[in-house]
């Protein structure tokens, strides 16, 4: 679980926008869009999204359809652009990265030869899960296979900085080993999870099947996969607690380790993995607990059935299109995906995620013009200067506090648009017509990547997402704000629009990544990246209690049926919302647009700055996607991304002239205002 806080969880996604309208586009508003019937201070979501939405149709092959989503996929469309002028050639020269990424690109395009192969590259590592005879045998396949990414659903694990020493790199180990996406899926009785842990033993069944054996044995050992997995189940943290960060740093010596899961065999595995370490942050001490006494007690074919599970779960997406269609149809209970997406869209994802960099240089030097990076630099500080005021007014905070979260504030590293240094991919060799074995290249690379900075200095250069990415996130441990290119572009941002839109829209997801530092979460952490209380007791208390308020608020919103928001999981983000249009706000006000009252297509700069946050999350969402969010996404649906922080925001009472009567109005005393 790497500790960071993005804008949103990846969504696939294709362009609702008004690029064909000359004067929409001049003015970078889609007008047409909103519902006017609806009053603003009743929804504004609806007000300035409705008409949109009554006419909105998500494609068949996406979970849902929206400004992320098109941006996403106009991005794929790019990428492709270069990957099929790449791949097409055959001359590049070995080694080059126009030979790696094109190479590779093809290799995943070619389905002839993937049906031709069938699931011939995972037979070796079946046999081998299949001459295991003991749980010893097993964590030893499980330690010498690991570097290649072959097996890694027991032992999860990260490289990344230690917490209460940032500048130093740390192996941390976090739980692991389900396959529904949290641990309460299989336990709760309502007839849609019971259907969802069904279906699971069915997909196991079917990739038994597909992979050799016979229908009887292969139904017997799907029911081994759910039995087994339930029981690992009870040992998990839930995404609630594993929001605390103080709970999940537990740092000890590898002979501690030892003492709490000696099944496991630590020393023997860590050297098969090739690793030296003295000490270890173990985020969740139970899981590896429970598995060290789960592997000594459960058969070893109901582990040999897990593994194998795992491992063709883990591989599927390579194989024919047998395993693909399996694990769509699988995967597309949890998002409503009616149809799988076409081909080059998953290797232009897959290409992206493994070559990383490799890729992001090229889409960099054709997409993102040195203006649009300037221009982001310009935003970011504004935003800085905007959050600093808000912290120098605060009423309830101490001066002494105040004092560290400056600090704080004026230490975050700002990364725009692509990393200083590029990543290079010298030791992978990359085949037209190998997938599969192109994939274990580029995993192998990374685990000893990632392996070698244990003990070492943190690489504060680094990125966690690559170049085209429609994200942004802050990271604590590092204190770090990051804009890929690829969210820098409409709706977030144009480097024609007016300050009103691109306030409205980056600079408030700018404001909600500066905020991430001082959520419940981010504010554990001090200015270089440590968990250190830097806070007085009473500032604590008093932020404490205000955070309660906002958990309150969200918990009281019903999304789907009768399915609420669960405030606790969401507060950070929740937070970051409500805090990032507050400081987007004041920044704006620091422009000339913003202290004038010139209109635009008869809209205020006010107006616009309001409108251009809500267009920014015009969205609409399959109710599975929406049902699995709810359970396991820290962000709230998007509808209440943009109500929930207005109604709370006094500036957009005055704005649109809110009444007590307006469905979003609150009393004085029920807004929450803490940055």
């Amino acid at each position: 679980m790497k500790k960071n806080a993005g804008l949103l969880l990846l969504v696939t996604i294709l362009l609702v926008s008004c690029k064909n309208n000359a004067d929409q586009k001049d003015h970078y508003f889609d007008k047409s869009g909103m519902d006017t019937a609806v009053s603003p201070g009743d929804n504004f979501f609806l007000y300035a999204n409705g008409g949109w939405i009554k006419n909105a149709k998500i494609p068949d092959d996406q979970s849902g359809w929206g400004g992320f989503f098109t941006l996403y996929n106009d991005n794929l469309k790019q990428l492709r652009t270069i990957l099929e002028e790449t791949s097409v050639k055959t001359d590049h020269p070995k080694g080059s990265a126009a030979q790696k990424v094109g190479d590779f690109y093809a290799s995943g395009m070619d389905t002839v030869i993937l049906e031709k192969k069938g699931f011939e590259p995972i037979k070796p590592m079946l046999a081998s899960i299949e001459a295991v005879t003991d749980y010893k045998g097993l964590m030893k396949l499980i330690a010498e296979s690991s570097d290649a990414g072959e097996i890694d659903e027991l032992l999860g694990f990260y490289v990344g900085p230690d917490e209460k020493n940032s500048a130093k790199n740390i192996l941390v180990f976090v739980q692991t080993g389900l396959t529904l996406p949290e641990k309460d899926y299989y336990t709760k009785t309502d007839a849609i999870t019971t259907g969802q842990r069904n279906k699971l033993v069915a997909h196991a069944a079917k990739y038994f099947e597909l992979s050799g054996m016979d229908a009887a044995a292969a139904s017997k050992s799907a029911a081994n996969v759910l039995a087994i997995e339930t029981v690992i189940a009870k040992s998990h943290l839930t995404p609630v607690e594993q929001r605390d960060p103080v709970k999940n740093y537990n740092k000890m010596s590898v002979s501690e380790l030892e003492q709490i899961a000696p099944n496991i065999g630590w020393a023997s595995t860590l050297s098969r993995l090739g690793i030296k370490a003295d000490s270890v942050n173990v985020s969740q001490p139970a899981y590896y607990k429970a598995l060290s006494e789960l592997l000594a007690s459960q058969p070893i074919q109901v582990w040999k059935d897990k593994f194998r599970f795992d491992y063709i779960s883990e591989k599927s997406g390579y194989l024919n299109k047998a395993f693909r269609d399996e694990r769509f149809a699988f995967n597309s209970i949890f998002s409503g995906i009616k149809v799988q997406p076409e081909r080059w869209k998953s290797m232009v994802q897959r290409t992206d995620n493994g070559l990383k960099d490799l890729l992001g240089q090229v889409y960099v030097e054709k997409y993102f013009p040195p203006a649009a990076k300037q221009r982001m630099d310009e935003l970011v500080t504004n935003l800085q200067k905007a959050f600093s005021a808000r912290i120098a007014k605060l009423d309830w905070m101490s001066d002494t506090t105040k004092q560290r979260a400056q600090e704080k504030l004026n230490a975050i590293i700002k990364k725009i648009g692509y990393p200083e240094k590029w990543k290079n991919y010298d030791d992978v060799d990359i085949s037209r017509d190998n997938l599969f074995g192109n994939i274990i290249g580029i995993a192998r690379h990374d685990n000893k990547a990632a392996i070698a900075k244990i003990g070492k200095p943190v690489d504060r250069t680094e990125w966690e997402m690559t170049a085209p990415t429609v994200n942004a996130y802050y990271n604590p441990t590092i204190n770090e704000i990051v804009f890929p290119a690829g969210i820098l572009q409409f709706p977030f941002f144009h480097l024609s629009a007016d300050d009103a839109i691109n306030y409205g829209a980056i600079g408030m997801v700018i404001g909600h990544e500066i905020t991430h530092g001082f959520d419940d979460q981010g504010r554990q952490y001090d200015a270089r990246g440590n968990m250190k209380d830097w806070w007085t007791k009473t500032d604590g208390d008093k932020f404490t209690a205000k955070a309660k308020g906002v958990i309150a608020q969200y918990n009281g919103f019903v999304v789907l049926d009768s399915l609420h928001i669960n405030g606790e999981l969401t507060l950070g983000e929740n937070l970051a919302d409500i805090g990032g249009l507050a400081i987007a706000w004041d920044a704006f006000k620091l422009t000339k647009q913003g202290q004038s009252a010139d209109k635009t297509d008869d809209l205020t700069p006010d107006q616009r700055f309001f409108l251009g946050f809500a267009q920014v999350w015009r969205m609409v969402n399959r109710p599975e996607n929406v049902r699995t969010g709810i359970t396991t996404d820290p962000h709230s649906p998007e509808e209440f991304r943009v109500n929930a922080p207005l109604s709370n925001f006094d500036p957009f009472y005055t704005t649109y002239k809110l009444t007590p009567k307006s469905r979003l109005w609150r009393k004085q005393e029920d807004r929450v205002k803490i940055w």
